[in-house]
This record gives C-alpha cells, structure tokens and sequence, in this order.
C-alpha cells in the first residue's frame, strides 16, 4: 500500500510539475507539517507584520490543519493531500527546518532555503554522526542538501560545521536564526501574551527544565528534586518561582510520569519553545541545542547530566567538552542545588560574552528582516528589493 501511494505522489508531482510557479509563493512546514513553529514561524511573523497583505503568498502544511489556529495571511494545507502537492509544485520558495524527502521533486526555478532546527548544537550531527544514523536517513539528507540553495547559520562554528557535515557546498546564510531573534530584545507585549495563555502572574520567576531524549527513552534521568530546586531558587534569587516541564517530542506519552508533582506545570504540548525562553528566568537543560538559543538572552543555564559518561559512549558523541561551556554542570541533585546556590552571575556573564565571542556568534535579532530581504530579491529581482529598502 505504501509503495503504492508513493507511486500515486510521484505521478502528481510530475503533473503538477507542469503548472506555473507563482513567483511570490512561499510554502514553509515545521518538523514535516507537526506544527507552527521553530525558524519557519518566524520568518512567517515578520513578514506578516512587515509587508502589505499578498505581497508574499504564505503556504503552510500542516498534518491536522483543523488543530491549528488560523492566522490572517496565511493559508493552510494537510501534508500529503492533492492541495498540498499541487502548493508545493507551484511554489517559488519552499522553507522548512528539516530534511525533505524525495516527495520533493525540486524544479529548476524553484528556491530551496533550509533553516535547520539550531543556531548551534552540542551534540554531533549528520555526517560527523553518520555511524549513528538510519541509513535511510543519510541517503534522505544528501539528496536534501542537493536541492538546497540557501543555509541559515547562527554562528561561525555552525558555518564550518555545515561546511563539513552538512553534505552541502552552497551558500550559507551567516545572520543568525530567526527564530532566536525575540530573543535578543526584551518585548514585554509578547511576554505577557505567554503567561496570560499559560495562566501564570507576571510577579512569578520561571524556571524551565527543558531535556533532550535518550534514544532507549529511559526516563529515569529526568529525576529532579523539584521541590528542593523551586526551594533552593526562591533563596539564591529571591521571589516567587513557578517550574516549567517541556519534554521532547518523543516523550509526548510520558511526560505526566515525569511531572506528577505540585510543584510543576508541564509544557510539553506547548507549540513553541522559543516562546517558553523568552518567559524564562533560569533555564535546566542537558544536551539540548536550545541552551545556544538561550545564552542570546544571558540568562542563567544550568546542565544537569547525571546521565554524562553513559550519554557520550552511548547516544552521539559532543562538539564541545561540558567544561568548555560557560553553563553550569551538574552531575546529580544535590551538585545542581549547590551550585545554584552559590551561583556568580559576575562570572557567568564574563564566560558566556567569551564563549560567543569564540563561537562568533550572528545572533542580532535581525535574521528574520535579513531573510525576508533576500527573499524579496529571490521572487522580484534585486531590483525591486532596492527600490522598496530606498522607500
């Protein structure tokens, strides 16, 4: 049956394939069509607010359209339907976060602008983690990176990490991630939309504990002392503070095993992490690629790893030694509660400025207004871009 349907796609495609491309058509999806959300949403954000209605004709694909939410300027379209691949031939720009499969039949006048799904990452990736990998997988990811026209970067050490991992000799785009640009100034607005929708006081300090998965989904090592650590914040810093749970994906099922306690909320259906930084006072993570994505805030970070020597000889192997990190590494509960208090945001301050100085970081907050520029250029012409930048 799967054979078949696929069959019936590629017939589609061909036909489609035939009809024009509407040259301001641009067709983004997250994480396959799972959600609004990650690079794609944000790059979709300013354009809303920044262009006149229909100057670009915005496409999302999305596996349950109905769950989503409309937005104004947008239209949506179920992945995989007649609709969809009738969108996404048409289309002049395809966005999206992650790799494409061969469901994708790029035309020659077609833009292919792959954003990734980090600024940078601490753990090892595609071909520097291809042993790891599916096979099926590392075939998928070279023929994605054929198609590929444009590559968003969020800091030199991703640029070389692209440039030897990625299976990729294009462009990269080096102006930081889009998604990390709420991130750079405070937008108070905005900040207290997401409380207001989470029901949380304005008065109240946030941490979030946000871990990455393990690959035997052991859920074991998610074993903080919530109630010491709320504790053990409230003295260090003062105030009242409220704990944030947000799983991984994969561990949708599970999260209630983790979060049975009154001292969290658990935000693991929440769509958009970035959202959650950006509310966030004190950040736990582990291995997560969103500790780079929090450091634009300068905010406390802490890894807890009790887990660490197992991770490294058992999952995928790290870009960075845990004790080259400006954040701070805790190896059980009672390390994590010492450390938090006698935490010296002097001196993490002075070693998170010296670790994105290293990293060169591109993280400004104006990735999305630089993308939507070269988009501009990409379906009218350098010229009309220049004319609209003079006005």
């Amino acid at each position: 049956m799967e054979v078949l349907k696929k069959y019936i796609s590629l017939v589609i495609i061909y036909l489609f394939n035939y009809l024009p491309i509407k040259k301001n058509k641009i067709f983004l999806f997250s994480y396959y069509g799972s959600q609004y959300g990650c690079n794609p949403k944000y790059i979709t954000e300013y354009i809303l607010k920044t262009y006149p209605k229909d100057y670009f004709d915005l496409v999302w694909a999305f596996n349950d359209p109905d769950s989503k939410v409309d937005i104004e300027g947008i239209r949506k379209v179920k992945t995989m339907s007649l609709r969809y691949f009738y969108e996404l031939c048409t289309s002049k720009v395809l966005i999206t976060n992650f790799r494409t499969t061969d469901l994708f039949i790029k035309r020659k006048e077609q833009y292919y602008i792959q954003t990734w799904h980090s600024s940078l990452r601490l753990k090892q990736i595609e071909k520097d983690a291809e042993e790891n990998l599916p096979s099926n997988y590392v075939q998928m990811a070279k023929k994605d990176s054929e198609k590929c026209d444009l590559l968003l970067s969020g800091c030199d050490y991703s640029t070389e990490i692209f440039k030897r991992a990625f299976w990729y000799d294009g462009e990269i785009f080096k102006h930081g991630t889009p998604r990390n640009d709420i991130l750079a100034y405070a937008n108070n607005d905005l900040k207290s939309s997401i409380l207001s929708k989470l029901n949380i006081s304005a008065a109240c300090n946030i941490a979030l504990y946000a871990p990455t998965f393990r690959k035997d989904k052991n859920i074991d090592v998610y074993n903080l002392d919530f109630t010491k650590v709320k504790e053990t914040l409230a003295k260090r810093f003062g105030g009242e503070w409220i704990i944030l749970v947000k799983l991984h994906p994969h561990l949708m099922s599970v999260s209630n095993q983790i979060t049975v306690n009154d001292q969290v909320i658990d935000v693991t259906q929440f769509d958009d992490i970035q959202e959650l930084l950006l509310i966030t006072d004190f950040l736990i993570s582990d291995y997560s690629s969103l500790v780079f994505d929090y450091s634009v805030t300068k905010k406390p970070c802490f890894l807890y790893v009790p887990d660490l020597e197992n991770y490294i000889q058992n999952e995928r192997g790290l870009y960075f030694d845990l004790e080259d990190l400006p954040f701070i590494k805790a190896l059980s509960n009672q390390d994590l509660l010492r450390k938090i208090e006698s935490f010296d945001e002097t001196v993490f301050r002075k070693e998170l400025e010296s670790f994105l100085s290293e990293i060169g970081s591109y993280e400004d907050g104006y990735a999305a207004k630089k993308l939507a520029a070269r988009l501009e250029e990409i379906c009218f012409g350098k010229e009309r871009r220049v004319m609209n930048e003079a006005a």
